[in-house]
């Protein structure tokens, strides 16, 4: 498909009567970047790349249309066709119990969990990965976009991928898209019981037809399920762990406190800290009205 991608972009601009260089000042890359599409010998276009390229060449959405098949060679079979559906769904409900879900990773993040794993073929193919994952979340911000419901398990925020920066960014990111009206996040805490989703995760899909999908994701399996009784199944499970999870607003502030205490920068004190200084501060205060004898002049220092 890269293959067939990389042909279409050639004959389009050939018949356009521009060179690389010119296609590829158009579209703001250089051009030997259009050598390696039109040659499949590079990494893959990204989605935006793709429809830089169907409008300068006049191509009708054919390069975009294209470009999904392109990337599916990028991960798994098993996770191919949930890729593709969640492309067009109108509501996305997820649980996550060790990783944030892809839609609302930052690319740090992105590329620590996509470093690993035993279908990983080397860096090319996680340049394409990464790619492929960023892409998909311009579905968020589409006049299209989906109702995206998340609950992630407490270990999702305490195990730090890609270290502490970059968990403490990636905490920030939830933080940031929780506050858009499309989107509601839900920890479930680790003072609750066992559930029926422990050890994987799910995605449930609402699609624009009224049909439903249901994705079950291991580490090295994926499962996607589309007979209307497990999916209703998969529904009764998630809504009674959507029950006992906190609620949106103290799961935001879980987050919030989380980033602040496990993750937080060299400058930034936590949460305790603030306390302590808190409490600390008035009493030195009172110490030093004290010891003064009264109110200090600014600027003038008792003769020794």
């Amino acid at each position: 498909m890269a293959a067939l991608f990389g042909v279409r972009v050639r004959r389009l601009r050939t018949a356009a009567g521009l060179t690389q260089a010119q296609l590829g000042s158009l579209v703001h890359v250089v051009g030997t970047r259009i050598t390696q599409i039109e040659r499949a010998s590079g990494a893959k276009p990204t989605l935006e790349l793709a429809r830089a390229l169907d409008v300068a060449l006049d191509a009708d959405d054919l390069l975009v249309d294209l470009w999904p098949y392109v990337y599916r060679e990028a991960f798994p079979d098993w996770s191919q066709k949930f890729i593709a559906e969640s492309r067009r769904a109108v509501s996305i409900r997820q649980y996550a119990g060790h990783l944030v879900p892809g839609l609302l990773q930052t690319e740090t993040y992105a590329r620590a969990v996509l470093s690993i794993g035993q279908t990983l073929a080397g860096h090319e193919h996680l340049e394409e990965r990464i790619a492929l994952r960023m892409g998909r979340q311009e579905r968020l911000t589409a006049a299209d976009r989906p109702a995206l419901w998340v609950i992630l398990d407490e270990a999702v925020l305490m195990r730090p991928i890609g270290g502490r920066v970059a968990m403490r960014e990636q905490l920030a990111r939830l933080l940031e898209r929780a506050k858009e009206s499309h989107i509601t996040l839900q920890v479930v805490p680790f003072d609750q019981n066992e559930h029926d989703f422990m050890g994987g995760a799910l995605s449930l899909l609402d699609m624009p037809d009224g049909s439903k999908i249901a994705y079950t994701e291991g580490a090295h399996y994926g499962q996607l399920v589309e007979e209307p009784a497990d999916i209703r199944g998969f529904e009764l499970a998630y809504d009674r762990l959507r029950a006992v999870s906190l609620p949106p607003l103290m799961s935001l502030d879980m987050i919030r406190s989380v980033m602040e205490d496990n993750y937080r920068g060299a400058k930034v004190p936590s949460r305790s800290d603030r306390r302590r200084l808190a409490q600390e501060q008035p009493q030195q205060l009172r110490g030093r009205r004290l010891r003064g004898g009264g109110r200090r002049v600014p600027g003038r220092r008792p003769r020794p």
